[in-house]
C-alpha cells in the first residue's frame, strides 16, 4: 500500500488581527507589504475544521500550480503495488499524474481487468460516494506518482478551475462510452469479431479528434476492452494483420483501410448467424 505524505502548512499569523494603532510604528515598510499574495504560505487547518478547507487550491484565475499539488498530494508508487483492494472503504480518489495503473475486479474467483489507467486518468471516484466501498483493486504496471485527493479537495480544486471541472466531465462520460462499447462487445460470439469491433470504435475515437485511424494501445489494453486474455487477442491481432487489416509496430496499431475492416466485421457476422441457423 503506498503511504500518504503529512500536510505543509503553517499557523496563520493571528498577531497581525489583534494589534493594535500603537503597533503602527512597528508595521512593514510599504515595500515589503506589497509582496505578492502567492508567496506567503497556506495556513494549516486544524482537525475540527471541514475537509475543504484543509485542501486550499490556487484561485481559478491562475490555475493549479503542478508542483504545488504534486508536493502536497503526491503519491509516488513502484510497479506492482497495491493502491487499494476492491471491498476496502475508500476515502480518497486518485488522479495519475505519472505511470500506469490497473483495475482489476474478481468475478466468481477470478481476476478480470477492468480498464488500464494512463496520466490523466482520474480512478477510485467511487470514494467520494460518502462512505462506498472500493469496487475494484488498483495495481500499479509501472513506477510512477498520484495524487491522492478527498472529497473536500476534489470540490475545491473544481468549483476554483472550471478547466479542471470540464476535464473531469469529459472522462467520466468517455468511461461510460467505454461501458457501453463493452457491453456491445461482449454480447459478440466470435473471438475475432469481439476483437474487430474494439479496432473500429478505436479508429472512430481517433479520428473523431482529428487523427489518422491509429492508436496506441497494448495487447492487456485490447484484451481488458473484449473481455479475452492476452494471448487470444494476439492470435487475433495476428490474423488480422496477416490479412493486411492491421498494421503494427510497437504498441501502435495502424488501420489502413478502414472501410475493409467494416467489410470484414460485417462477414463475421453473417457467418456468425449461418453458423447459428444450423
Amino acid at each position: 500500500m503506498i503511504s500518504s505524505p503529512e500536510g505543509d502548512g503553517v499557523a496563520p499569523d493571528a498577531e497581525r488581527e489583534a494589534s493594535s494603532s500603537s503597533d503602527a510604528e512597528r508595521a512593514p515598510p510599504p515595500a515589503a507589504a506589497a509582496e505578492p499574495a502567492r508567496s506567503r504560505s497556506v495556513p494549516a487547518a486544524s482537525h475540527d475544521e471541514p475537509a475543504a478547507s484543509s485542501a486550499r487550491v490556487e484561485p481559478a484565475e491562475s490555475g493549479p500550480d503542478p508542483e504545488r499539488l504534486r508536493a502536497r498530494f503526491g503519491r509516488p508508487f513502484e510497479a506492482g503495488d497495491v493502491i487499494f483492494r476492491e471491498g476496502e472503504p475508500g476515502t480518497e480518489s486518485y488522479l495519475l499524474e505519472e505511470g500506469r495503473v490497473r483495475l482489476i475486479k474478481k468475478v466468481r474467483g477470478a481476476e478480470r481487468s477492468l480498464m488500464v489507467l494512463k496520466p490523466g486518468d482520474l480512478f477510485g471516484e467511487s470514494a467520494l460516494l460518502g462512505g462506498a466501498a472500493r469496487s475494484s483493486t488498483a495495481i500499479a504496471l509501472s513506477r510512477g506518482v498520484a495524487l491522492a485527493l478527498d472529497q473536500g479537495t476534489l470540490q475545491n480544486l473544481v468549483e476554483r478551475n472550471p478547466a479542471v471541472a470540464m476535464r473531469i466531465i469529459k472522462q467520466l462520460v468517455g468511461r461510460l462510452r467505454d461501458a457501453e462499447d463493452q457491453i456491445e462487445i461482449m454480447m459478440l460470439n466470435d473471438t475475432q469479431s469481439k476483437v474487430v469491433n474494439a479496432l473500429l470504435k478505436l479508429a472512430q475515437q481517433s479520428r473523431a479528434t482529428g487523427s489518422a485511424a491509429s492508436f496506441a494501445i497494448s495487447p492487456m489494453e485490447l484484451s481488458t476492452r473484449v473481455g479475452l486474455d492476452v494471448d487470444t487477442v494476439k492470435r487475433a491481432v495476428q490474423q488480422l494483420r496477416e490479412g493486411q487489416y492491421l498494421r503494427v509496430a510497437d504498441e501502435r496499431l495502424e488501420i489502413p483501410d478502414i472501410e475493409a475492416l467494416r467489410r470484414l466485421f460485417g462477414l463475421l457476422g453473417l457467418k456468425d448467424e449461418i453458423r447459428g441457423e444450423q
